[in-house]
């Protein structure tokens, strides 16, 4: 731009940004005028709103997010806090394209904040609140007495958390039925003559391992079985140790002849492990397991599979976390995800 704010004839290298001020000129209007029109003002006419927008999308025209904060007081930036811990089944793929569905019709904008649970967990909200960088945050992976809800809670900042916590504060949240899987998984292996049962289980400190432990072990009671203890083994110990660990119990003396995995990931490794123990799925032992995408009965038709819609789960929880920043009550925004077993091919 020179000087009376026209813009340069330099190459789209040295051009700078296009702004409000650069619209303006270019429509003939004043600068107050389209800043109304593109808010969608009821003062300003369809014609002239339709002309803005135009010259707006021609110029490729971004709202300055600094600006916009120090007008209102607000970002227009949602938070997802997520692990970049060991995937293979496109979890977070799935949960951002859920809560982007969503933010697509609003003035939100999804801004992903990655961490690794092998460090502080409270660093990415601590950046968060300490630099009021978004209007919201989903936050995932909840423990049972969660220091982050707690925080977050305190300094009143709208969140939603996939999971539920137990520590007496009311907050929203979207969950799946981890209890009703396991204890179905039991049933269903039971059906199949099935007596001895591993559970592949979650990390000791996340609020769905108990619910999952219990649904297990109300499953154990009611139909007749006994556990097979996976040791220290869980859905995050590495893949190749997975699959070694699974290898050593079907090589036992008393092995499983029924498993329960409640992640899809780990479900792979324990395939590679039971084959190579020299056990055939649905011979000598049958597997459940939990997957997040439709992949498992692919590779592996013999597998039972239960279906948890992670790209739903994100839907669910960016709906919760716009109310929340509307208002809304969190006593109303709390959802939990019923399992849908999977047709077998």
């Amino acid at each position: 731009m020179d000087d009376y704010g026209k813009p340069n004839q330099a190459g789209p290298a040295t051009r700078e940004r296009p702004t409000l001020k650069t619209i303006a000129y270019m429509t003939g209007l004043g600068i107050t005028t389209v800043s109304r029109a593109l808010k969608d003002a009821p003062d300003i006419g369809a014609e002239t709103k339709e002309r803005v927008r135009l010259v707006a999308r021609q110029l490729g025209y971004q709202p300055n997010r600094a600006g916009v904060r120090l007008r209102t007081g607000k970002t227009n930036v949602i938070a997802l806090v997520l692990s970049i811990d060991q995937e293979l089944m496109g979890f977070s793929s799935q949960m951002m394209q859920g809560i982007s569905e969503v933010l697509a019709g609003t003035q939100y904008h999804l801004v992903l904040t990655p961490h690794s649970f092998e460090k502080d967990p409270m660093v990415p909200v601590r950046y968060i609140l300490d630099t009021g960088s978004a209007d919201g945050v989903i936050l995932s992976r909840i423990e049972p007495e969660d220091a982050r809800v707690r925080l977050m809670d305190e300094r009143q900042l709208p969140f939603v958390t996939h999971g539920r916590t137990d520590m007496g504060i009311t907050h929203a949240f979207h969950d799946f039925d981890n209890e009703a899987y396991t204890y179905q998984a039991v049933e269903k292996l039971v059906s199949l003559g099935r007596r001895r049962i591993a559970l592949l289980a979650p990390n000791p400190k996340l609020a769905f391992q108990i619910h999952s432990r219990i649904g297990f072990e109300r499953g154990l009671s009611d139909f007749n079985a006994t556990e097979v203890s996976m040791g220290r083994v869980t859905s995050e110990t590495s893949l190749e140790d997975i699959r070694a660990h699974t290898e050593r119990l079907l090589r036992g003396t008393q092995p499983p002849d029924g498993i329960i995995s409640i992640s899809g990931s780990a479900t792979v490794a324990m395939i590679a492990g039971i084959e190579a123990s020299g056990c055939k799925l649905g011979k000598e032992v049958d597997l459940v397991s939990k997957q997040s995408a439709e992949f498992l009965n692919w590779i592996r038709p013999e597998i039972y599979t239960v279906n948890e819609d992670i790209r739903q789960s994100g839907r669910q929880l960016a709906k919760s976390l716009l109310a929340r920043i509307d208002g809304v009550a969190p006593e109303l925004l709390q959802s939990i995800g019923n399992p849908v077993w999977s047709e077998r091919p």
